[in-house]
């Protein structure tokens, strides 16, 4: 008897240890699959973050991370200004979805291109034309700007404001000249540049502006638009885009996946109804413009509220061709990830 007890024993230990091995067989992928706790997202200034602002205010990220196993993940909101920011904080680890120009993202996905942190786009994020806007009636055309006229954009050389500039200058002067204006440019945040502009107080007598501070400038006696971005670029190209690292994306694929959703989500709300689209920015982004007047500005067929990425091959020809970026992009798709391949981007 005692030696059958012992057999028995043996076999429950012999099956505990099997029972265990097989439940950690079962946690290890479990663990291997546990997504991140926070996703970090920023929006920038103006109405350039405006599906943002909607995701934001409906709260559609977090339901669609609840959707997809998710809802204890943290959704945190910042605002930075300016791309080279905007780049610094996605390398530093400090974030994980950016919100900026095609420029920023060029130059970003040029240096980080086959690494474990290569930065590709997610989407496209809008197509909105930028304005450039003078209070000096002596201007007629860039021909007519001399050294004292100083134009506003967010970003000297960098942002995609100050390279549709330089495209201007290429086509009044030739490609050798593209930088021919660059001495003009000061960096100052859209709001800001509003002021100095409107003002008549500062030296800035010109602006590469964007909705809704381009629209507030031309509001005011005096403040006249000589050309748009649409007009260099022969057509609507992306102001914004959502970029995030390749590692990010690999280790959260159903946090990856939620974005995407919602970010659809977003985009279709706001594309099927703009005055409410309108009110949800300027709860969660005060501005001196009226809801009447917002609704109007997003009603403008040239403000595009889009995943398409559009003009991106144009951009980065041109940046590649004055040494902005060392690399140049094969097509669109090279700088994006694989889950918009499939809209006609360009």
């Amino acid at each position: 008897m005692l030696r059958r007890w012992d057999n028995t024993m043996r076999r429950l230990k012999c099956c505990t240890r099997q029972v265990a091995l097989a439940l950690l067989a079962i946690a290890l992928p479990l663990v291997a699959r546990a997504e991140t706790g926070e996703v970090r997202l920023m929006k920038q200034a103006g109405l350039a973050s405006l599906t943002l602002v909607v995701m934001e205010h409906e709260k559609l990220f977090e339901k669609h991370l609840a959707a997809a196993g998710l809802p204890a993940t943290k959704v945190s909101w910042t605002r930075l200004v300016g791309g080279a920011t905007v780049n610094d904080a996605i390398l530093a680890g400090n974030l994980d979805y950016a919100a900026a120009g095609i420029v920023p993202l060029a130059v970003i996905w040029s240096k980080t291109r086959g690494t474990p942190s290569e930065v590709k786009a997610v989407c496209g994020l809008n197509s909105i034309p930028i304005f450039f806007n003078t209070r000096n009636p002596d201007i007629k055309t860039i021909r007519d700007l001399t050294d004292k006229d100083r134009i506003a954009v967010p970003a000297v050389k960098v942002s995609i404001q100050a390279i549709i500039l330089q495209m201007a200058a290429a086509k009044e002067w030739g490609d050798g000249q593209s930088g021919r204006l660059d001495m003009n440019t000061v960096a100052m945040a859209g709001n800001d540049a509003y002021v100095a502009l409107t003002s008549g107080k500062s030296e800035i007598t010109s602006a590469m502006a964007t909705s809704p501070f381009a629209d507030m400038q031309l509001a005011k006696p005096g403040i006249r638009t000589l050309f748009t971005s649409y007009d260099v670029l022969g057509g609507p190209h992306n102001l914004n885009l959502i970029y995030t690292t390749a590692k990010f994306r690999e280790a959260n694929p159903r946090t990856h996946a939620a974005f995407l959703a919602a970010f659809r989500e977003a985009t279709d709300l706001v594309n099927k109804d703009k005055r409410r689209a309108a009110e949800m920015y300027l709860k969660i982004s005060p501005e001196p413009v009226s809801v009447d007047v917002l609704t109007k500005i997003i009603e403008d067929p040239r403000v595009q509220s889009s995943l398409t990425p559009q003009a991106v091959a144009k951009v980065t020809e041109f940046i590649h061709k004055t040494g902005l970026i060392k690399v140049k992009p094969a097509s669109w798709k090279e700088l994006f990830f694989p889950e918009v391949h499939d809209l006609p981007g360009s």
